[in-house]
């Protein structure tokens, strides 16, 4: 194998593989440069289409082929740059129902627009775009998120779930219509939540219908919590007049759950411990909370119920 080698004369191999790369790069730059012909796709944009116009069962199409003549190097760029299309329907939609047609002529000019000088457009397909259109009737209804949503331990949920649209419009015909007033989001199941959370989520649109959108935003806001405990004197209402009330013990701990960076804004004057009196109740009162502050997401108290002696 070691005389094999010796004997190999590299100084050839190294002359042949260079005009064999010389050979390529002239050949890819003639490619490059000669004109000829390819088939590429064009992505189409519908604009001005009313809601309430629904399609035929094809429906519009989305893409389109087009044939067309340009040197190798700006062919090779439509093909890695989408062609991009928009059509306007306006002009198009015209009463009640009737067909949307976009004509070849009027197809040909919008697609020559989006092509570089140089290209020359051969053929289209289809060479026209029609569909039938029709008026359907709407109706505006509620949207519901179908979500179980789980903070992670030590996080609360900051408020509730946030939709970016809590009505939509429905499409139809009025009998169908006539049942839906909510329609409800797909199912979403969020587990360990610690931070703010955006999702896109589905909407279930009944059968039959459309809907202005299929999908909307929904953000949860997920904070860390924190808890303090206060001793708070207990007041009693309701007490008649002329009578005296002891309560034992007449004051409980308290504690208040809060958002971490709420920390300092709640406070004991907070918080007040109340009980109704009532001539029904012989010997114990139950322990209420009230609080305004909206920094705190939960309090309990120990004990929640106290006994009494009423004093004439």
């Amino acid at each position: 194998m070691g005389n094999l080698f010796s004997r190999i004369r590299w100084a050839d191999v190294m002359t042949f593989t260079l005009f064999l790369v010389l050979a390529t790069v002239l050949w890819f730059g003639h490619a490059m440069q000669s004109v000829r012909n390819t088939r590429v796709p064009v992505l189409i944009q519908y604009t001005g289409k009313p809601g309430s116009i629904g399609l035929g069962a094809e429906g519009l199409p989305d893409t389109i082929w087009i044939e067309v003549r340009d040197a190798g190097a700006r062919l090779n760029a439509y093909h890695r740059d989408m062609l991009h299309l928009t059509v306007d329907l306006r002009q198009y939609i015209h009463g009640d129902k009737g067909t949307i047609h976009v004509p070849s002529d009027a197809l040909r000019r919008s697609i020559s627009d989006i092509l570089q000088g140089t290209s020359r457009l051969i053929e289209t397909t289809p060479d026209e775009i029609t569909c039938p259109y029709f008026t359907e009737q709407e109706k505006s209804v509620t949207v519901v998120l179908d979500g179980e949503l789980n903070p992670a331990k030590e996080y609360q949920l900051a408020g509730e779930p946030v939709l970016s649209r809590t009505r939509i419009k429905l499409y139809g015909q009025d009998k169908a219509l006539s049942g839906v007033d909510t329609i409800w989001t797909e199912r979403v199941v969020l587990n360990e939540l610690v931070d703010t959370t955006d999702k896109r989520v589905a909407l279930v649109i009944p059968k039959g219908m459309r809907a202005e959108t299929d999908s909307i935003s929904l953000r949860i806001v997920a904070e860390r919590f924190t808890e303090k405990k206060f001793i708070v004197p207990i007041q009693v209402y309701g007490v008649p007049e002329g009578s005296h009330i002891r309560l034992f013990p007449h004051e409980t701990e308290v504690s208040v759950r809060m958002a971490m960076k709420h920390f300092a804004q709640v406070q004991a004057t907070d918080i007040k411990a109340v009980c109704t009196y009532s001539p029904d109740r012989t010997d114990k009162l139950d322990v209420e909370l009230r609080y305004k502050n909206p920094y705190i997401t939960g309090a309990w108290t120990y004990p929640n119920v106290v006994e009494f002696i009423l004093e004439q």
